[in-house]
């Protein structure tokens, strides 16, 4: 039993081709002592730690309101189930937008707790120097690990040395979210306040250090920590708000401080810096990219969520649903929908428009938000120099029966390059974490907490109004209105995080973390006639999403690691979310 939870909680000590300098006995274990009496062997096992890092998937708006998925009409497929299923606490890791990262993460921990217990008393000839900022390195990783357990589980066992195959499992908790918080800020400050060194700075020294751990990240884990502190979603945990605002604050001035911004380069391919910096590597050693602190690969687009006029392209993938174009302002910065009431009926069929906000019904995409542009394919917008009709019939025309037509009357378009085909990808980069995260987390807490969306705060000199207009007009568009009560500047805040995020990870978690999961329900799609040069609309309803409901919040713990603890502690153990 003990055996089992053990490999469940932490995983086996994993090994990787980035570990070649280990030399593994026969069990595929080494002896620790053999590790840190080699100065290549630390370094080796500390690169093992960052093997439990995870990306970014480029199909994430499909397991939002933000896109459904062209491979829904596929049985059997993760989409299938997460639009017509109910999933269970079995099968939930088999369908979910990221499998069941319980024990990925704690493998990962583990590997920071046994490298954290032995680097300090480490005989291989490393300068202290080093030693410290290896030791940096390790709590940032745990830091995020633990981050991304909370985000998902809420409470979860908090360990932070190497328990050892002997530790009896069984006496196990899962700990608060405050607990688990608090490791989270105090692994960030510990490694923050480490000197600079070549091994752990504020920034990578070099091209060979790119996202390698370093303080800049430090300090975005600790203003996503306080935004989740003060959610929603554990707004009970008893974490102090004015802590978790001071926090957010500081994260947000000191990567201010050291020479983070927002990209604002354009070009004449590019003339809108938003959908130019998708577009940009970011591992360019901060030459012009100084938004990015921690950057992912290049994606694919043209083919997993492509337009079917490309030669190769596999499907249409994350099709935008007309809730995400209807989250569209006009670009006089007036939303087009009530965004307090959106819809007049539960299928979305009958929008709550916003007077007097220029919108023409018949000219659906004009004047709208520079984002919009970047971020979708409608009608008659061009790919390089051919149209998408999207039109019924037309050339990249609505089909809900073939996985290569967009079954929302949408394609993708963030991220996506015009040159990109089969013989080659010029598509862009996607991001883990940038600045813009950080200056809308600061605006989050700062409003919860404050109760004011124009307040200042100290130690960053701005307020979370001020944030999110740094924010838009980096995109071209106007600030907020100045006296928004704060029930309508959340409204705003949430819908203007859509905009900013959009088909990315952040909206996923966004919606659990508001305890909004539900209002992602209902989706809906755009059906376009052309008669005689004329076009009509027709909005047009999907099935409710099987995957909206109030559980979905947090996932559930793998059954069988539920299942084994209740055996031992009896029910009622708190080893399984609520709801499954």
């Amino acid at each position: 039993m003990k055996k089992y939870i053990a490999f469940l909680l932490f995983g086996a000590l994993a090994l990787t081709a980035c570990n070649d300098a280990l030399e593994l006995r026969d069990n595929g274990t080494t002896d620790m002592s053999q590790v840190f009496s080699d100065a290549n062997k630390t370094r080796g096992y500390l690169n093992s730690c960052y093997n439990y890092i995870t990306g970014t998937q480029v199909r994430a708006g499909s397991f939002t309101d933000d896109a459904y998925d062209a491979q829904t009409i596929s049985p059997g497929t993760k989409f299938d189930y997460w639009n017509n299923q109910t999933l269970n606490a079995s099968n939930f890791g088999s369908y979910n937008y990221d499998g069941d990262p319980w024990g990925h993460y704690f493998q990962g921990i583990r590997k920071c707790n046994v490298f954290l217990d032995n680097i300090e008393g480490a005989t291989a000839n490393i300068s202290d120097a080093r030693r410290a900022a290896f030791s940096a390195q390790a709590k940032v990783l745990r830091a995020y690990y633990y981050l991304q357990l909370v985000k998902r589980f809420g409470a979860v066992p908090l360990i932070t040395s190497d328990l050892g195959a002997s530790h009896d499992y069984s006496t196990d908790t899962r700990a608060s979210v405050k607990d688990v918080i608090e490791q989270i800020l105090k692994d960030c400050d510990e490694a923050i306040a480490t000197p600079d060194s070549d091994d752990f700075a504020f920034v990578p020294a070099n091209t060979a250090q790119t996202n390698m751990m370093n303080k800049a990240i430090a300090h975005a884990i600790r203003a996503e920590a306080a935004v989740y502190a003060v959610s929603p979603l554990f707004a009970d945990c008893g974490f102090d708000k004015q802590q978790a605002l001071t926090v957010a604050a500081d994260a947000l001035a000191q990567l201010l401080s050291h020479d983070f911004s927002l990209f604002t380069q354009t070009s004449e391919k590019y003339p809108n810096a938003y959908q130019a910096y998708f577009m940009y590597n970011g591992n360019d050693q901060r030459s012009v990219d100084k938004e990015t602190i921690y950057s992912c690969s290049q994606v694919a687009v043209w083919s997993s969520c492509g337009v079917p006029i490309v030669a190769g392209t596999s499907t249409a993938g994350s099709c935008p649903t007309q809730e995400l174009v209807d989250a569209y302002e006009m670009a006089n910065g007036q939303p087009v929908l009530n965004l307090t009431k959106p819809y007049n009926d539960e299928s979305h069929l009958q929008p709550n428009y916003n007077a007097g906000s220029g919108y023409n019904e018949a000219k659906p995409y004009e004047g709208r938000d520079p984002r919009f542009y970047s971020t979708v394919f409608y009608n008659m917008s061009k790919r390089g120099n051919a149209y998408v009709n999207t039109y019924v019939g037309g050339t990249s025309g609505l089909d809900r029966t073939n996985i290569r037509y967009t079954c929302t009357g949408y394609y993708m378009r963030k991220y996506a390059s015009d040159a990109s085909n089969r013989n080659t990808n010029q598509d862009g980069y996607q991001r883990l974490m940038r600045l813009a995260d950080v200056y809308m987390n600061f605006a989050e807490v700062a409003y919860q907490v404050q109760g004011d969306a124009y307040k200042s705060v100290a130690g960053v000199n701005m307020s979370a109004a001020d944030a999110v207009n740094a924010i838009r007009n980096r995109a071209g568009m106007p600030d907020l209105p100045a006296n928004l009560s704060l029930a309508d500047f959340e409204a705003r805040y949430r819908n203007e995080r859509r905009i900013e995020f959009a088909l990315e990870q952040d909206r996923f978690f966004s919606l659990r973390r508001w305890k909004a999961v539900e209002t992602a329900k209902q989706l809906t799609g755009m059906r376009i006639t052309q008669s005689g040069g004329n076009y009509t609309y027709e909005r047009f309803a999907f099935e409710p999403r099987q995957t909206a409901d109030a559980k979905y919040c947090l996932y559930p713990i793998n059954t069988g690691e539920a299942n084994k603890m209740t055996a031992i502690l009896g029910e009622g153990n708190g080893w399984q979310n609520p709801g499954w």
